[in-house]
């Protein structure tokens, strides 16, 4: 694996290198295995942060790797009609208009779904893309396809951002609820 695609299975591999290194110098009373040991282990823990960065912009995922990828549309209109009920549910409340206070919930609902629809696409596309990516740079690779290969690692680092978007969108819902609890 290149260094400009990290791979969070090579950091697992890294870390567990480095943490066992670090013990037997430890153990042998060897500072510099212990020192180096401790370093692989480091390096091994940025590898992992940058494989999972994600920065998100409205309608779109950008991971650390540089690859972006269009969220699917349910994901941004659901997110939208979400906004929007809970504004009319909220201005309902305010003015005591049960009726926009209700039309505000059903919306708020269906966004949630239609968010989910698209999550749930985008994640699928997502997995599928990194699998494929994934087997199609190995083979490719064996056979000398360089433009092949290139081809497939970036289906694979695009299906990872997809991925890694959706996940960054399920890990702040759960942030916001943990702050309302």
């Amino acid at each position: 694996m290149s260094d400009n695609n990290t791979s969070t299975l090579k950091s697992y591999i890294d870390s567990a290198t480095g943490a066992a290194q670090n013990a037997l110098g430890s153990l042998t009373g060897n500072s510099g295995d212990q020192a180096k040991g401790q370093a692989r282990k480091d390096k091994a823990e940025l590898e992992h942060d940058a494989s999972h960065a994600t920065a998100k912009v409205p309608g779109a995922t950008i991971s650390g790797s540089g690859a972006a990828t269009r969220d699917d549309p349910n994901r941004t209109e659901g997110n939208w009609n979400q906004t929007v009920g809970s504004a009319k549910e909220t201005l309902g409340g305010l003015v005591g208009n049960e009726s926009l206070k209700e039309a505000g919930r059903r919306q708020n609902l269906e966004g949630q779904e239609q968010e989910a629809k698209g999550q749930l696409s985008d994640l699928g596309s997502g997995m599928a893309g990194r699998a494929q990516g994934t087997i199609g740079s190995a083979v490719t690779a064996l056979t000398g396809d360089k433009e092949g290969q290139a081809h497939y690692e970036q289906m694979r680092a695009e299906g990872k951002t997809q991925q890694r978007g959706v996940e960054h969108d399920l890990n702040k819902k759960a942030e916001a609820r943990q702050e309302n609890i």
